[in-house]
C-alpha cells in the first residue's frame, strides 16, 4: 500500500480534471460509508431515548421505543413508556394533550439525530 506522501505526489501530478474529479469523488464516496458505518441504525423496535438538544425541551430525556419512519428516514414517531408519559403528562411546559387512560403516548416526527439508541441491536 503507497504511503501518504507518494498518494499525495501522486495526486499533485494528475494533470487531467476528470482523473482529478474522479478521485475526489472516490474520496468523498468513502468518506460517507466510513461515517455511515459509525452510526447506529435507528429502525422501529429500537429503545432510546431523545437527546438534550430537542426542542420543546419538555421531551428532553424522555424514553421508549422507536416507531414509524418518515418517508425519508430523517424522523420517527417516538412511542414513550409508561414512566415518560407519566412525566411528560406531569410537565407544566407540556403542549401535548395526552389523555388521562393513554399508558404510552405517541410523539411523531421526533428528529433521528435526536434519538439516542440504548438497546442493543439483535443482530450484534
Amino acid at each position: 500500500m503507497p504511503t501518504y506522501a507518494e498518494i499525495r505526489a501522486f495526486v499533485r501530478e494528475l494533470s487531467d480534471v476528470g482523473a482529478v474529479v474522479a478521485l475526489q469523488e472516490a474520496a468523498a464516496a468513502r468518506l460517507v460509508e466510513l461515517d455511515a458505518a459509525k452510526r447506529p441504525v435507528i429502525l422501529p423496535g429500537r429503545i432510546g431515548r431523545i437527546g438534550t438538544l430537542i426542542t420543546p425541551a419538555c421531551l428532553r430525556r424522555l424514553t421508549g421505543t422507536v416507531g414509524k419512519p418518515n418517508k425519508t428516514g430523517s424522523r420517527f414517531d417516538f412511542v414513550l413508556d409508561e414512566d415518560s408519559t407519566d412525566q411528560l403528562r406531569r410537565d407544566p411546559r407540556n403542549r401535548f394533550s395526552i389523555p388521562e387512560d393513554e399508558k404510552r403516548f405517541r410523539i411523531p416526527k421526533i428528529p433521528a439525530s435526536c434519538i439516542e439508541l440504548t438497546d442493543t441491536p439483535a443482530d450484534s
